[in-house]
Protein backbone atom coordinates (compact mmCIF):
# COMPACT_ATOMS: atom_id res chain seq x y z
CA UNK A 1 0.00 0.00 0.00
CA UNK A 2 0.72 3.67 -0.84
CA UNK A 3 0.02 6.55 1.79
CA UNK A 4 -0.34 10.11 0.43
CA UNK A 5 -0.32 13.09 2.86
CA UNK A 6 -1.02 16.13 1.84
CA UNK A 7 -0.72 19.08 4.56
CA UNK A 8 1.26 22.30 5.41
CA UNK A 9 2.97 20.22 8.26
CA UNK A 10 4.49 17.75 6.75
CA UNK A 11 7.30 16.98 9.15
CA UNK A 12 4.69 15.57 12.00
CA UNK A 13 4.60 12.70 10.02
CA UNK A 14 7.64 10.75 9.86
CA UNK A 15 8.67 10.83 13.88
CA UNK A 16 5.59 9.07 14.69
CA UNK A 17 4.96 6.37 11.07
CA UNK A 18 8.52 5.57 11.62
CA UNK A 19 7.85 3.86 15.14
CA UNK A 20 5.98 0.28 16.30
CA UNK A 21 3.98 -1.29 13.99
CA UNK A 22 4.13 1.45 10.91
CA UNK A 23 7.66 1.47 10.90
CA UNK A 24 8.04 -1.90 11.07
CA UNK A 25 5.19 -2.34 8.56
CA UNK A 26 7.37 0.10 6.21
CA UNK A 27 10.81 -1.46 6.85
CA UNK A 28 9.06 -4.82 6.14
CA UNK A 29 7.95 -3.67 2.75
CA UNK A 30 4.19 -3.46 3.41
CA UNK A 31 3.65 0.22 3.15
CA UNK A 32 5.05 3.18 1.87
CA UNK A 33 4.40 7.13 2.72
CA UNK A 34 4.87 10.54 1.51
CA UNK A 35 4.06 13.54 2.96
CA UNK A 36 3.72 16.33 0.58
CA UNK A 37 3.52 20.13 1.32
CA UNK A 38 0.79 22.50 -0.15
CA UNK A 39 3.03 25.04 -0.50
CA UNK A 40 5.16 23.51 -3.11
CA UNK A 41 2.35 24.43 -5.10
CA UNK A 42 1.72 27.83 -4.35
CA UNK A 43 2.64 29.28 -7.19
CA UNK A 44 4.04 31.90 -5.96
CA UNK A 45 7.46 33.18 -4.12
CA UNK A 46 5.69 33.51 -0.80
CA UNK A 47 4.38 29.96 -0.71
CA UNK A 48 1.06 31.68 -0.16
CA UNK A 49 -1.63 28.86 -0.08
CA UNK A 50 -4.66 30.83 2.07
CA UNK A 51 -6.30 33.73 1.75
CA UNK A 52 -9.36 35.25 3.28
CA UNK A 53 -12.92 34.22 2.74
CA UNK A 54 -15.93 36.13 0.70
CA UNK A 55 -18.27 37.12 3.30
CA UNK A 56 -15.99 38.49 5.79
CA UNK A 57 -15.50 36.53 9.17
CA UNK A 58 -12.07 34.54 11.27
CA UNK A 59 -9.88 32.44 9.70
CA UNK A 60 -8.67 32.10 6.45
CA UNK A 61 -9.33 29.72 3.83
CA UNK A 62 -7.31 26.76 1.99
CA UNK A 63 -7.14 28.34 -1.89
CA UNK A 64 -8.61 25.90 -4.71
CA UNK A 65 -5.68 25.32 -7.43
CA UNK A 66 -2.62 24.96 -4.82
CA UNK A 67 -4.76 22.07 -3.33
CA UNK A 68 -5.73 20.75 -6.74
CA UNK A 69 -2.36 21.24 -8.34
CA UNK A 70 -0.94 19.42 -5.53
CA UNK A 71 -3.45 16.31 -5.79
CA UNK A 72 -2.75 15.97 -9.31
CA UNK A 73 0.67 15.70 -9.18
CA UNK A 74 1.18 13.35 -6.23
CA UNK A 75 -1.45 11.15 -7.91
CA UNK A 76 0.74 11.14 -10.99
CA UNK A 77 4.00 10.22 -9.26
CA UNK A 78 2.13 6.22 -9.04
CA UNK A 79 -0.13 4.14 -10.97
CA UNK A 80 -2.14 2.97 -8.63
CA UNK A 81 -5.64 4.60 -8.48
CA UNK A 82 -5.83 6.65 -4.78
CA UNK A 83 -8.96 6.70 -2.65
CA UNK A 84 -9.05 10.17 -1.75
CA UNK A 85 -9.95 10.85 2.13
CA UNK A 86 -10.06 13.83 3.54
CA UNK A 87 -9.84 14.59 7.76
CA UNK A 88 -13.06 16.80 8.55
CA UNK A 89 -14.98 17.37 11.84
CA UNK A 90 -18.31 17.15 9.31
CA UNK A 91 -17.43 13.53 7.76
CA UNK A 92 -18.72 10.59 8.92
CA UNK A 93 -17.17 8.68 12.26
CA UNK A 94 -14.48 6.69 11.86
CA UNK A 95 -15.09 2.77 12.64
CA UNK A 96 -13.48 -0.14 12.27
CA UNK A 97 -15.37 -1.17 9.08
CA UNK A 98 -14.53 1.84 7.76
CA UNK A 99 -10.56 1.22 8.36
CA UNK A 100 -11.20 -2.37 7.53
CA UNK A 101 -12.44 -0.86 3.80
CA UNK A 102 -9.65 1.47 3.50
CA UNK A 103 -7.37 -0.93 4.64
CA UNK A 104 -8.25 -3.02 0.89
CA UNK A 105 -7.07 -0.23 -1.20
CA UNK A 106 -4.28 0.20 -2.75
CA UNK A 107 -3.43 3.56 -2.39
CA UNK A 108 -4.55 6.12 0.06
CA UNK A 109 -4.14 10.25 -0.13
CA UNK A 110 -5.46 11.97 2.60
CA UNK A 111 -6.28 15.93 2.74
CA UNK A 112 -4.98 17.69 5.86
CA UNK A 113 -6.66 20.97 6.76
CA UNK A 114 -5.72 23.72 8.69
CA UNK A 115 -6.95 27.36 9.18
CA UNK A 116 -10.84 28.00 8.94
CA UNK A 117 -11.82 25.21 6.03
CA UNK A 118 -10.64 24.34 2.33
CA UNK A 119 -12.63 26.05 -0.30
CA UNK A 120 -15.54 24.17 -0.77
CA UNK A 121 -15.48 23.88 -4.58
CA UNK A 122 -11.71 21.95 -4.23
CA UNK A 123 -13.61 19.49 -2.18
CA UNK A 124 -16.59 18.97 -5.04
CA UNK A 125 -14.10 18.82 -7.68
CA UNK A 126 -11.99 16.07 -5.39
CA UNK A 127 -15.00 14.75 -4.02
CA UNK A 128 -12.99 12.72 -1.49
CA UNK A 129 -14.26 10.68 0.85
CA UNK A 130 -14.78 12.60 4.35
CA UNK A 131 -14.19 10.97 7.62
CA UNK A 132 -14.23 12.57 11.37
CA UNK A 133 -12.71 10.94 14.32
CA UNK A 134 -15.78 12.42 16.28
CA UNK A 135 -17.99 15.33 17.29
CA UNK A 136 -14.94 17.54 18.27
CA UNK A 137 -12.70 19.78 16.51
CA UNK A 138 -9.11 19.95 16.16
CA UNK A 139 -6.36 22.68 14.73
CA UNK A 140 -5.92 20.56 11.75
CA UNK A 141 -6.25 17.35 10.25
CA UNK A 142 -2.57 15.98 10.89
CA UNK A 143 -3.73 14.06 13.88
CA UNK A 144 -6.68 12.67 12.68
CA UNK A 145 -4.76 11.52 9.46
CA UNK A 146 -2.22 9.90 11.77
CA UNK A 147 -4.73 7.68 13.57
CA UNK A 148 -6.04 6.85 10.75
CA UNK A 149 -2.63 5.53 9.25
CA UNK A 150 -1.91 3.68 12.17
CA UNK A 151 -5.57 2.03 12.44
CA UNK A 152 -5.27 0.87 8.69
CA UNK A 153 -1.70 -0.17 8.43
CA UNK A 154 -2.06 -2.57 11.39
CA UNK A 155 -4.67 -4.43 9.27
CA UNK A 156 -2.22 -5.32 6.60
CA UNK A 157 -1.70 -8.77 6.37
CA UNK A 158 1.90 -9.35 7.90
CA UNK A 159 2.02 -6.12 9.83
CA UNK A 160 1.26 -7.51 13.14
CA UNK A 161 3.53 -10.03 15.06
CA UNK A 162 0.57 -12.13 15.37
CA UNK A 163 -2.49 -12.14 12.80
CA UNK A 164 -5.09 -12.92 15.75
CA UNK A 165 -3.90 -9.84 17.46
CA UNK A 166 -6.21 -7.65 14.84
CA UNK A 167 -9.26 -10.10 15.19
CA UNK A 168 -9.56 -9.87 18.91
CA UNK A 169 -9.24 -6.11 19.13
CA UNK A 170 -12.43 -4.45 20.19
CA UNK A 171 -14.95 -3.82 16.95
CA UNK A 172 -13.35 -6.27 14.75
CA UNK A 173 -16.08 -8.94 13.57
CA UNK A 174 -17.24 -12.08 15.72
CA UNK A 175 -18.83 -15.44 15.18
CA UNK A 176 -20.87 -16.20 12.53
CA UNK A 177 -23.05 -13.12 13.23
CA UNK A 178 -20.43 -11.19 12.90
CA UNK A 179 -21.14 -8.75 15.94
CA UNK A 180 -18.46 -6.49 17.03
CA UNK A 181 -17.68 -6.32 20.45
CA UNK A 182 -15.52 -4.68 23.01
CA UNK A 183 -12.66 -6.66 24.13
CA UNK A 184 -12.22 -8.61 27.00
CA UNK A 185 -9.90 -7.95 30.34
CA UNK A 186 -6.27 -9.09 30.10
CA UNK A 187 -3.73 -9.71 32.65
CA UNK A 188 -0.29 -10.67 33.31
CA UNK A 189 2.41 -11.27 36.06
CA UNK A 190 1.95 -11.30 39.25
CA UNK A 191 -1.12 -13.30 39.90
CA UNK A 192 -1.81 -11.11 43.19
CA UNK A 193 -1.37 -6.98 42.65
CA UNK A 194 -3.12 -5.09 45.86
CA UNK A 195 -5.19 -7.80 46.58
CA UNK A 196 -6.93 -8.30 43.39
CA UNK A 197 -6.16 -11.76 41.95
CA UNK A 198 -6.39 -13.30 38.25
CA UNK A 199 -9.45 -14.97 37.34
CA UNK A 200 -8.74 -18.40 38.10
CA UNK A 201 -10.19 -19.99 34.80
CA UNK A 202 -6.74 -17.83 32.70
CA UNK A 203 -4.86 -20.15 34.64
CA UNK A 204 -6.56 -23.19 34.61
CA UNK A 205 -4.30 -24.27 30.81
CA UNK A 206 -7.75 -24.86 29.63
CA UNK A 207 -7.88 -22.91 26.20
CA UNK A 208 -11.73 -23.78 25.48
CA UNK A 209 -12.54 -22.46 28.93
CA UNK A 210 -10.66 -19.82 28.34
CA UNK A 211 -11.85 -18.36 25.08
CA UNK A 212 -15.76 -19.17 26.54
CA UNK A 213 -14.69 -16.88 29.44
CA UNK A 214 -13.31 -14.07 27.13
CA UNK A 215 -16.10 -14.24 24.91
CA UNK A 216 -18.70 -13.93 27.61
CA UNK A 217 -16.35 -11.16 28.92
CA UNK A 218 -16.39 -9.54 25.68
CA UNK A 219 -20.36 -9.99 25.75
CA UNK A 220 -20.58 -8.56 29.31
CA UNK A 221 -18.66 -5.31 28.89
CA UNK A 222 -20.01 -4.42 25.17
CA UNK A 223 -23.47 -4.72 26.97
CA UNK A 224 -22.40 -2.84 29.58
CA UNK A 225 -20.45 0.16 27.53
CA UNK A 226 -21.33 -0.09 24.20
CA UNK A 227 -25.22 -2.07 23.70
CA UNK A 228 -25.72 -0.09 20.52
CA UNK A 229 -22.99 -2.39 19.10
CA UNK A 230 -25.39 -5.35 19.68
CA UNK A 231 -28.40 -4.14 17.87
CA UNK A 232 -30.63 -4.28 21.38
CA UNK A 233 -29.64 -7.91 21.97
Amino acid sequence: MRIDILTLFPDLFEPVLAESIPGRARSAGLVEWRATNFRDYAGNKHGKVDDRPFGGGPGMVLMCQPVWDAVCAVEAMDDRPATRVLMTPQGDRLTQPIVEDLARAQRLLILCGRYEAFDERVIRRLAPREISLGDFVLSGGELPALCLIDAVVRLLPGALGDEASASEDSFSPVGPTGERLLDCPHYTRPRVWEGMEVPEVLMSGDHGAVARWRLEQRLERTRARRPDLLGGC
